[in-house]
C-alpha cells in the first residue's frame, strides 16, 4: 500500500514511528508538500495532518478524485471554527462549555463588562492561536488592545480541580493524560507543583460519540475536570499530535491500513 503524508513535519514524532511501522511491514510511505496545489504521487490514503487552507484545498481534490483522506478535509475543516464546532457539539448533546461569538476582541471588550473570569479564545482555529483566561475589566481591555480585531469565541471560566483532561482517539484506541491547567493558575500553587493528578476517568464513551458527530477518526477533545467530575469539552482538534502515548503510533498504522489485509504489532492501549 501506498500512503502519503500531508504535511510539512513528517519528523513528526507520531508520524515518523507510524511510517517506521508501516515502511517495516513493506508498505511505501510518501510525503506530500501541503502547500501543492496537486498531489505529486498517487497513493492509496493520505493522512492529513497539516490543517492550513492549502493543505485542506489540497485534501478535497484528492477526495474528488475518490482518495481515502483520514480526517476528511470537511470534517477537519469543520473544527477550525470554534463557533461552528460549539454548535454542531451543543445540538448533539456533547457537554461542550456554552460558547458566546465576537466579531472582534474589541467588540467584546465595548460591550458589558464580564460577570466573571471568562476564557477568551480565536475563532478561527490554527497554530499559536489566542487562548486567555480574563479575570478583569483591566485584562480584557489590555487583551482588546493586542488583538482588537481578532474574532473571537468566549467561554465561561468553569471552576475546576486544576488538571486538564486531554483526550485522544486513533479509530477506536483512546489515549488520556492529565496536565495542570494553565488557565487554572490562580487556584494553583504553582505551575511547577504537579501534585498528584485525578484518577482517569473513563471517558471512552463520550470520546467515541465525538468522532460519531464530527466525522473524525484521529482527533483530540480536551476536558476540564469540573469539581463535581461531570466532564465539559472545552476544545476539539483534528489530528493532533499525540505525543508520548505508548500505542499511537500502532494504533495509527493499523488505521491506516483499513480496511487492508496487512498486518502490524498488536496496539497497545
Amino acid at each position: 500500500m501506498r500512503v502519503g503524508l500531508i504535511t510539512p513535519r513528517p519528523d513528526h514524532p507520531l508520524l515518523a514511528a507510524t511510517s517506521a511501522l508501516l515502511t517495516a511491514a513493506g508498505h511505501e510511505v510518501l510525503v506530500q508538500d501541503p502547500f501543492s496545489e496537486d498531489a505529486e504521487t498517487e497513493a492509496d490514503v493520505y493522512l492529513l495532518k497539516a490543517r492550513t487552507p492549502h493543505a485542506l484545498a489540497l485534501a478535497r481534490a484528492l477526495e474528488r478524485r475518490g482518495a481515502r483522506v483520514v480526517n476528511s478535509a470537511g470534517a477537519t475543516a469543520l473544527l477550525q471554527d470554534r463557533t461552528t464546532m460549539a454548535g454542531l457539539a451543543r445540538s448533539a448533546g456533547l457537554p461542550f462549555a456554552p460558547t458566546r461569538t465576537f466579531a472582534s476582541l474589541a467588540d467584546f471588550a465595548a460591550g458589558p463588562p464580564p460577570a466573571g473570569p471568562v476564557v477568551v479564545k480565536s475563532r478561527h482555529s490554527r497554530k499559536d492561536d489566542l487562548v486567555a483566561r480574563v479575570d478583569t475589566p483591566r485584562d480584557l481591555r489590555e487583551l482588546a488592545a493586542r488583538y482588537p480585531h481578532e474574532p473571537v469565541v468566549v467561554q465561561e471560566f468553569v471552576p475546576n480541580d486544576g488538571w486538564d483532561e486531554k483526550l485522544w482517539a486513533v479509530g477506536r484506541h483512546v489515549f488520556s493524560a492529565h496536565r495542570r491547567s494553565e488557565l487554572a493558575l490562580d487556584e494553583l500553587d504553582e505551575l511547577d507543583d504537579f501534585g498528584t493528578p485525578p484518577a482517569p476517568r473513563d471517558r471512552t464513551g463520550l470520546v467515541h460519540r465525538v468522532g460519531e458527530v464530527f466525522g473524525l477518526q484521529v482527533y483530540g477533545v480536551d476536558v476540564i475536570g469540573t469539581e463535581d467530575g461531570t466532564p465539559l469539552i472545552v476544545d476539539i482538534n483534528a489530528f493532533p499530535g499525540i505525543r508520548g502515548q505508548a500505542g499511537a503510533p500502532e494504533a495509527l498504522a493499523a488505521l491506516t491500513l483499513e480496511p487492508g489485509t496487512a498486518t502490524l504489532p498488536t496496539c497497545r492501549s
